[in-house]
């Protein structure tokens, strides 16, 4: 039962990712291009609606308890540049992969798989390397976003939502140059 849960949440994304079109070579690429900013508004707008979401659901006290790995931040920052050059060089991410193999794209089937196993094979050898690097130059413990700043959780979601809101508003009206 608990393999379940993230099956159907996973299948409701990636549902809601091809019927948007969201998962088109496209629509991906052009995120790179500046020229279309659908995906990232999906996806930014997932990130507030579930940080809301789990706000509400701690302060009805039906979160539960949920571990918080320890925060590398130079593995995070490494591992957001080799993800988005990989994104950006292929046109594809994990979830678009998925969708477009479940829709039965054989270009997404073939290159899309073969670019995920690749990724999962070289971060295998590499990770005994790279890792214990990555650790030595520090680590900021098991910390949220509130944690480190010493604020309220309400407060990183509220500013979260407002810059969200903000950056959809400059897209749509004076953000994009009108051809």
């Amino acid at each position: 039962m608990d393999v379940l849960k993230p099956v159907l949440i996973g299948f409701c994304f990636g549902w809601l990712l091809q019927r948007a079109g969201l998962s088109r070579y496209d629509r991906i690429v052009n995120i790179f291009r500046l020229r279309d900013f659908a995906v990232m508004q999906f996806m930014l707008s997932a990130l507030v609606v579930g940080a809301l979401l789990l706000q509400v659901l701690a302060a009805l006290g039906l979160a539960g308890d949920y571990p918080l790995p320890v925060t590398y931040v130079w593995g995070v920052l490494l591992g957001g540049v080799v993800f988005g050059a990989g994104m950006a060089l292929s046109g594809f991410c994990p979830g678009t992969v998925a969708a477009g193999a479940g829709e039965g794209r054989i270009d997404y089937l073939i290159p899309g798989f073969l670019g995920l196993y690749a990724g999962a094979v070289l971060f295998g050898w590499l990770y005994p390397f790279v890792m214990p690097r990555l650790v030595a130059l520090g680590n900021w413990g098991p910390v949220t976003i509130a944690e480190a700043l010493g604020v309220r959780p309400w407060l990183v979601t509220a500013i979260a939502w407002e810059l969200v809101l903000i950056g959809f508003y400059w897209l749509e009206r004076g953000g994009r140059r009108r051809a």
